[in-house]
């Protein structure tokens, strides 16, 4: 299948994996950018060191191109972008903030950017600052979210700027990609999807907690903070929702929280771990290979386009 997007970064299928903290290493990535999409290293919170092993074990597993994404918030954010400038790394994605003032290096080194935005503003600055894409990112994704949905938000994103649009929030099979083409996307991003694969280095109880999960599994955290956070319902869930209601500041909640990610992607742990998951962990009900879960979505979205078209002839 070929669009904008596996043209800009030279892949086989518009298919990126999302990059998440402690989850998206260079196993997961390797296997994703293998299978034809594009695999994502996470580099979070993590210092250089780390991420520069990470990007290392990553080449000697795949010799397809592979991205790293980058946390604009991280106390390493500077050696971080001269880690993958020297690296050569092909793609950089970006959250949680600005990438402007990296924009010449990456360009120089000839590394493709291409920033998360939860809104049509900050998709407009992004495209102004030169970035090569953005990731319209919905309120159905997991880990940290904006406000709008994906539909709502990449039809308007879409309408509004003049580079490519990833999709991304919600997506795990194949006819939400047919879709999200047929929307004027030029791609996806997925996430949840792949925290059911073989090779995703998560606990086994966080998988299961996938598998297991039904359309209502999830909750959203954060919204008297404005740090809102989509995972699955447990303990710590409720709690955090029970110290909101008492009005207790973004800080304390942070403070509560700390450790609680690393409790559920190493530790399993079912009731103190932030689980970060898509509302679209009800429709994933097994877990299996990379490969298998990219061929089958393309599969689907394939099929999906076709009986569209059939229908509309009709």
């Amino acid at each position: 299948m070929k669009t904008k997007l596996t043209e800009l970064l030279n892949i086989k299928y518009p298919i990126m994996q999302g990059g998440m903290a402690w989850v998206s290493d260079y196993n997961l990535a390797a296997a994703v950018s293998n299978a034809g999409g594009l695999g994502i290293i996470a580099a979070g919170n993590a210092p250089v060191e780390y991420v520069r092993e990470q990007i290392q074990n990553a080449k000697k597993m795949t010799d397809k191109p592979f991205g790293v994404n980058i946390m604009l918030m991280s106390p390493f954010v500077n050696e971080i972008v001269d880690l993958v400038v020297e690296e050569k790394v092909p793609v950089v994605t970006t959250g949680a903030g600005n990438p402007g003032q990296f924009v010449e290096k990456f360009k120089s080194a000839g590394i493709k950017l291409i920033p998360v935005v939860p809104s049509v503003a900050l998709a407009k600055r992004m495209e102004k600052i030169g970035v090569d894409a953005v990731i319209a990112e919905g309120l159905e994704s997991g880990g940290h979210i904006g406000e709008l949905t994906t539909m709502a938000l990449l039809a308007q994103v879409v309408k509004a700027v003049n580079i490519p649009v990833i999709a991304a929030g919600g997506i795990a099979i194949g006819s939400q990609v047919t879709a999200a083409l047929l929307m004027g996307a030029c791609g996806v991003q997925m996430g949840t999807v792949f925290l059911a694969s073989n090779e995703c280095n998560i606990h086994e109880q966080y998988k299961q907690l996938i598998v297991s999960a039904r359309d209502t599994s999830t909750a959203v955290t954060g919204n008297s903070t404005g740090l809102r956070v989509r995972g699955i319902k447990n303990k710590l869930t409720k709690k955090i929702l029970d110290m909101e209601a008492q009005g207790l500041s973004a800080e304390e909640i942070e403070e509560f929280t700390v450790g609680s990610l690393r409790k559920a992607v190493k530790e399993g742990n079912k009731d103190e771990g932030s689980f970060m998951a898509g509302q679209i962990a009800g429709i994933v009900d097994e877990v299996k290979s990379v490969k298998d879960i990219i061929e089958t979505i393309m599969k689907e979205a394939g099929e999906a386009y076709i009986n569209g078209k059939n229908y509309f002839e009709e």
